[in-house]
Parts: C-alpha cells; sequence; structure tokens
C-alpha cells in the first residue's frame, strides 16, 4: 500500500497538470496585477461579459447563463432551490420533460465538484437531501464525446475566434473477464488518482468483475479534477467550425470571452453546425484546457494563459469605455468571500 501511494505521488509530482493551480498561476498573478494597476482595477473581469455576474468569474449562476443561450443549444434545465421537498422537484422534472438518468449540479459550482449522473428517484431524494446550495438539474447529453472550445470576440468585431480547442477523454475502464473494476481503475494512475471518490460513489459495485470487452463510464463527464484527460484538439480549429460557433455565440448577449464546453457526435457533424450541445458556458474564470494536454510542458501553459487574460483584460477595457462598470472593490472583495463560502460548500459535498 505504502509502495503504491509512493507510486501515486511520484505520478502527481513529476506530471504538473496535478499541480495545485495557486503554483501553477504564479507567474500569471504579476500579469494579473500590472493589468489592474493599468485597468485602475484589481476586478476588471466584470466588464469582459456584461450580461454574466462578475462577468462569469465567481458567483455566476448556471442557470441564469443557461437562460442566455438559446434553448435549441443546450438540454432542458431547471433550477432547483436549496431545501426543495421531493414531490416539488419531481413535479418540476415531470413539467420540463427531463427524463433519467439526468444530471445534477450546483448552480454555482467549481471545477466540476458536486456533479452527479441520477439514474432513480432514489439518487435524486439522496441529492437533494445532501445538497446545501441551489442546484440544476438537466437531461443527459447523449452524444458520446466533448470537448471545451475557447471563444474571444471583441465588442466591435462581429465574427469572434476560437483560440483553443481541448478533446476529452473520459474515465472508462475496459472489463477483461476476471479483474474486479477496482483493480481495473489500479490499472491507470489518471483513475486511481479517484478511487477514493469512485468508492464513495460506487461503493460495493467496484468489487464487480466486468465481463471481457465491456466498458465502464465511471464519470460521464469531462472533468479534468474527475479523472478525464484532456488532450490539444486545436488543430480542428478550421473557417467552417469557426462559423458555426460564431454564429451561435452572437445569439448569446454580452458573451465575449469564454469557453463553451460541448457535447458532440462527430467532430464533423459539429463543424456543420448539427448534433451537439452545450454542456456549460464558462465566463471569465475559465481556462484554455488545451494546456493539460500531457504533452505540453508547464512553458506551454504559462504562454497560453498570458495569452488569454491579455484577450480578457483587452476586452475588459473595451467594453467599460463602452459604459460596462469594473466591480468596485468593497464588492468584489464582498463576492470573493461568498465565492469561498460557495466553494468549501461543494468540495466538501
Amino acid at each position: 500500500m505504502t509502495n503504491r501511494r509512493s507510486k501515486l505521488f511520484f505520478h502527481k509530482i513529476t506530471h504538473w497538470e496535478y499541480w495545485p493551480f495557486q503554483i501553477v498561476y504564479i507567474p500569471i498573478y504579476f500579469l494579473w496585477s500590472y493589468y489592474s494597476i493599468k485597468a485602475k482595477s484589481i476586478f476588471f473581469f466584470n466588464a469582459s461579459n456584461p450580461t454574466i455576474k462578475n462577468g462569469g468569474f465567481m458567483m455566476e449562476s448556471k442557470k441564469e447563463i443557461y437562460d442566455l443561450i438559446p434553448q435549441q443549444y443546450y438540454p432542458k434545465t431547471e433550477l432547483i432551490q436549496e431545501g426543495t421537498a421531493l414531490e416539488e422537484i419531481l413535479d418540476s422534472i415531470e413539467a420540463a420533460k427531463i427524463k433519467y438518468p439526468l444530471i445534477a449540479k450546483p448552480d454555482i459550482g467549481l471545477r466540476g465538484s458536486g456533479v452527479k449522473k441520477i439514474n432513480t428517484v432514489a439518487d435524486l431524494k439522496g441529492y437533494a437531501d445532501k445538497a446545501n446550495f441551489d442546484y440544476v438539474v438537466q437531461d443527459l447529453i447523449p452524444y458520446e464525446n466533448e470537448v471545451g472550445i475557447f471563444y474571444v470576440r471583441y465588442p466591435h468585431e462581429k465574427v469572434g475566434r476560437i483560440t483553443g480547442i481541448v478533446s476529452k477523454e473520459f474515465l472508462i475502464i475496459t472489463g477483461n473477464g476476471f479483474s474486479t473494476v477496482e483493480e481495473l481503475i489500479k490499472e491507470n494512475p489518471r483513475y486511481e488518482l479517484q478511487l477514493k471518490v469512485l468508492k464513495q460513489e460506487y461503493g460495493k459495485q467496484l468489487l464487480a468483475i466486468l465481463p471481457k470487452g465491456e466498458k465502464l463510464n465511471l464519470v460521464p463527464y469531462g472533468n479534468h479534477a474527475r479523472g478525464a484527460k484532456f488532450i490539444d484538439g486545436s488543430h480542428w480549429i478550421t473557417p467552417k467550425l469557426t462559423q458555426t460557433i460564431n454564429e451561435m455565440c452572437l445569439q448569446i448577449p454580452g458573451f465575449y470571452f469564454g469557453r463553451l464546453d460541448v457535447m458532440y457526435n462527430t467532430i464533423e457533424e459539429l463543424e456543420q453546425g448539427f448534433n451537439f450541445s452545450v454542456v456549460e458556458l464558462n465566463g471569465a474564470a475559465s481556462e484554455p484546457t488545451h494546456i493539460y494536454d500531457p504533452k505540453h510542458s508547464l512553458f506551454f501553459a504559462w504562454k497560453e494563459l498570458a495569452r488569454h487574460i491579455t484577450y480578457m483584460y483587452e476586452i475588459s477595457v473595451a467594453n467599460h469605455k463602452n459604459g460596462a462598470p469594473y466591480l468596485l472593490h468593497k464588492d468584489g472583495m464582498k463576492e470573493y468571500r461568498m465565492h469561498l463560502e460557495q466553494s468549501n460548500k461543494i468540495v466538501n459535498f
């Protein structure tokens, strides 16, 4: 056991993608300070996406963002207030025609924490009883593949650009007919790092033996913190895909900077604009997550982070000149404290 833990620790140390973001971002803090001085506000990001609370940097509501997006682009979604009775939740789901299995996730989220696949009413009751925050329930998107598409558009432009694409490999194991699910998980360090959480979620199911050739997706959403492998897919950027994404983003009022997490059937169909659905739209706090491809160096990540923060600063300044306010320091610090409180709720969920 000690030897296995040592191997996992060494794996994390030698792969910067697992390092705490506070460490990874050290050089970026200096760039942020420089832009804060130029803008005369540490909270300049508030103006990057004027229709999204705090520009989408903190305390933004997923449901409020979904409401900005034309309905055809995202799954049916309902907001559930903390403490809502199960009967009322079931009525809301039925009225919205949301089917099982479905996804439940915090309305104000943090890096995929608190996201659960709900298969039954019992699962939903367990989630509702435990949740000490507002959350959304939504249809499970039927497409198998997921990408994160980073979109940038300056306020004076009619055509934006895709600045990076990340594709995601889910935490999927394949049975061999004799190993348990847990044993299969331990074959991959990336997966084994999730074992504690998976044990909480699946319990004794991890002791089952998966038939040979059968695949099991243990985490059906592409979240790096939950074991998904991120792969740089920026070579998929084409004029046609840019046109498709731009046409959608122009229909989202006040959206200029952020990452669209999208599930799709094939990249060719996505490029043509059909058989895809937006999982989430992330604003000013978005990362160009293609940096987490294991092939990329930390220096590549710093370069990409700096490039995108520069975009955000320039867009914020342009919007500010057009009347979009920056957050006052007092208000910004209040929002930040609320963000920390919300984060602690979700991380401990």
